[in-house]
């Protein structure tokens, strides 16, 4: 369905920094409309069903310790939950490291988990009892290094560094280095103390259509393809429609396009491969970590979680590498890991998601300018952290620069 020949916002991308901001303006009344090239809402959120499995593109999970995860109605989205921790693999033995806050009967194997010594593990809990319990505004203030550096400094030791959060880290930030601001690794690992990890039954697509359905019924136009932006105007395919304010929220290399001068990249990607089993190795809803060395930064048995990924009672298993590769190069790396033979993976799919996220490395810039004049505004997770909570947060801010930005008579309407 093209969108009208007048609006008095047009929101270009069904992101969820787009619906983000489309669902505010239109709970404050104004006449809001969204263009979306692609067939769906939800942006990089997008599912299918291979083979009547549940496949995202690529690993991704929903954080409720995100501040912008209460715009949600979490329940709706009947989630799984993955148990607050991971497992790591050393020399062919399995070791649990799961918050014993959360799950006091795993605490004893997180306490002989060979991760450091005792005086390294009670770093470990000091560094993760800090973020969890420091406002936000008060960590966004702290000296800003590298990750790898704040946790040195947090005197957490080589060997947590490397067999845990080196791999767990770099499955969210996409990159292994750990170079990403510290002040973001602070606000992401108080997030990830603070909130639970789920999958919903149908998907993380299952997050952006439920955004697009509270935008309203004939809001949300998939399939139209904008090809010019400005102030006052968008041009799609089918012609030009006038507005008083238009919201650029696509991806970044497509917002670069439309808005001449803006800077904006996705640099970081990664691989998942999906395997099936006949049945779960351990049934425990834990991300296996990917070991030093090797191809994969981890591996989970998605079903262990979200039963509702499988059609039946076999599990899906995804496993992420930061570079592009082959599946038959890493299938023996996939077994290994949950103590199966390599003869065990059937081989479901295999995505690659080129410019999967942004890079946040030093110095992190939080909450960047998203009213860029002339009735032009910007949203993305580009413009905040590169994350589910980036995006929303700044589709919430250019929401409301938009609503400052009307004239008197159309704030007073909405």
């Amino acid at each position: 369905m093209p969108l009208p020949a007048r609006a008095q916002v047009v929101v270009v991308g069904a992101g969820l920094a787009g619906l983000s901001a489309a669902l505010r303006l239109a709970a404050a009344g104004v006449d809001v409309h969204v263009a979306e090239a692609a067939s769906h809402a939800g942006g990089r959120l997008a599912t299918e069903r291979v083979d009547g499995f549940v496949v995202d593109r690529g690993f991704q999970v929903l954080n409720t310790g995100y501040p912008r995860a209460v715009d949600l109605d979490l329940p709706a989205l009947d989630l799984g939950w993955f148990w607050p921790g991971a497992t790591i693999r050393v020399d062919g033995r399995r070791s649990r490291v799961v918050d014993p806050r959360r799950r006091p009967t795993a605490a004893l194997d997180t306490l002989r988990a060979p991760i450091g010594s005792p005086v390294r593990k009670a770093a470990v809990a000091a560094y993760s009892a800090r973020a969890a319990y420091t406002s936000v505004d008060r960590l966004s203030r702290e000296p800003e290094t590298s990750a790898e550096e704040r946790l040195r400094r947090a005197g957490v030791g080589d060997t947590a560094l490397e067999r845990f959060f080196r791999p767990f880290l770099a499955g969210v930030l996409l990159e292994d280095r750990l170079e990403t601001s510290s002040r973001y690794l602070d606000l992401l690992w108080r997030s990830f103390a603070r909130g639970a990890i789920g999958l919903p039954a149908r998907g993380m697509q299952a997050v952006g259509e439920q955004l697009a359905g509270r935008v309203g019924a004939g809001r949300v136009h998939l399939g139209v393809r904008v090809t010019a932006v400005s102030g006052d105007a968008v041009t799609t395919e089918a012609g030009r429609t006038r507005a008083d304010a238009v919201v650029v929220a696509t991806d970044p290399d497509t917002a670069a396009a439309l808005v001449p001068g803006l800077t904006a990249s996705a640099p970081r990607q990664v691989t998942t491969h999906l395997h099936v089993l006949p049945s779960s190795p351990t049934g425990e809803p834990l991300l296996v970590l990917g070991t030093p060395g090797g191809r994969l930064v981890n591996s989970a048995v998605l079903t262990d979680a979200q039963p509702a990924y499988s059609p039946d009672d076999r599990a899906l298993v995804a496993s992420s590498s930061l570079a592009p590769t082959r599946e038959p190069d890493v299938r023996a790396e996939v077994a290994a890991l949950h103590g199966i033979g390599p003869g065990d993976l059937q081989h479901l799919t295999s995505v690659t998601v080129p410019q999967a996220q942004p890079a946040a490395v030093p110095p992190l810039r939080l909450r960047q300018p998203v009213d860029l004049g002339g009735g032009l505004f910007v949203a993305g997770d580009h413009r905040d952290t590169p994350s589910i909570q980036g995006a929303m947060a700044s589709g919430a801010r250019a929401a409301r620069a938009v609503l400052r930005a009307l004239s008197p008579d159309q704030r007073g309407a909405a």
